[in-house]
């Protein structure tokens, strides 16, 4: 892929606006993590939680990340704050129409449903369920197309629940459950604990999807690809730090979901204008970029791109690859990509 770092989509200064029309594919964003200030005021109100900010813009300041106890703060009081079916929906519904306002004509977005059927006791059928439901409005009233992920939380440290996980995702697949994740710390919390979940998923044709690379360096993504079956890697920057990974990476054309704000927030690189991401797409690797939790990170998708060409050099004919790199790594039938490709990637 030719980065275009220095051709003349750089020589201009490139407006937010420009780049919000961009038509985009994103494949590596929480939809907890992507909850709005307004949706979680709405939640908080409806079932009389306590929140620390009673105006959208006291609680997108606090929902943005500081520390590692604060994410986890923030992310047990959003939990508290998704109780029943309809709050499932709502969300769903409220994140697509965020999608579509940056014009992300795709997305897949991991869900954890094992964190409302252990918070609420949710069955995971009625959550997929209700997904989709949003999922369908959606599109009909958007124009957005969506899969989802659903993950096993590192930290579940009990096989057994994260077969549950995957059995359930097994029978999803009529809501739109395109693949089976693995999200969360990655530091003592080895993909081996859920070998048969992720050998399941395989045996029974469901693509295995998992986060690596992250907060632990090239043996976590060796792991995800030989134990997790995983097609694509979600983060795996740390991948150059084995020549023989970047490697085999580009050799095997393995989708990378780059993140760089969610790097920089986890302390995986210095700053933005560090970024590992123009590495990656010099050294031939199929590189996606995404914003991962946007609310938490004080993040958009939009926002990636203009960072990715402010800081990192990166011109909007190499950010319009990214993207339909997104597209063809995305898990979507055939006849739907094409679909996408001719309403909007035409060249």
């Amino acid at each position: 892929m030719n980065s275009g770092f220095a051709d003349s989509g750089h020589s201009v200064d490139v407006s937010r606006d420009v780049l919000l029309h961009l038509p985009k594919v994103e494949l590596h964003v929480h939809l907890e993590g992507a909850i709005s200030a307004a949706t979680l005021l709405t939640l908080a109100s409806r079932h009389g939680v306590s929140l620390p900010g009673r105006t959208e813009a006291e609680l997108a300041s606090w929902l943005q990340f500081r520390d590692f106890p604060h994410f986890a703060q923030v992310y047990q009081t959003i939990s508290r704050c998704i109780q029943t079916l309809e709050d499932l929906e709502m969300l769903t519904y409220d994140f697509l129409r965020e999608q579509a306002r940056q014009h992300i004509w795709h997305t897949e977005f991991t869900f954890t449903a094992w964190t409302h059927f252990w918070n609420w006791g949710l069955p995971y059928q009625e959550q997929f369920a209700a997904l989709h439901q949003a999922r369908a409005r959606a599109e009909r009233d958007f124009g957005v197309k969506s899969l989802i992920i659903v993950d096993i939380p590192r930290e579940l440290a009990s096989a057994q629940q994260g077969v549950v996980v995957a059995e359930q995702a097994l029978l999803a697949r009529r809501y739109g459950v395109a693949a089976l994740g693995l999200g969360g710390y990655e530091v003592d919390n080895p993909v081996a604990v859920h070998r048969n979940a992720f050998d399941l998923a395989r045996q029974e044709g469901l693509p295995c999807v998992l986060h690596a690379g992250e907060t632990e360096g090239p043996a976590s993504i060796w792991e995800a690809l030989e134990i997790g079956h995983s097609i694509r890697i979600g983060h795996g920057v740390r991948c150059l730090e084995d020549n023989a990974l970047v490697e085999h990476l580009r050799r095997h054309r393995i989708p990378l979901e780059v993140c760089p704000t969610s790097n920089v927030c986890l302390r995986v690189v210095d700053e933005y204008s560090l970024h590992p991401l123009p590495e990656l797409i010099e050294r031939g690797l199929y590189v996606t970029l995404n914003s991962d939790d946007p609310a938490l990170f004080g993040t958009s998708l939009v926002e990636e791109y203009y960072k990715s060409h402010q800081l990192l050099g990166l011109s909007v004919e190499t950010l319009g690859q990214l993207s339909r790199n997104a597209l063809s790594a995305s898990l979507l039938p055939l006849a739907h990509r094409q679909e996408l490709q001719t309403r909007y990637f035409q060249r």
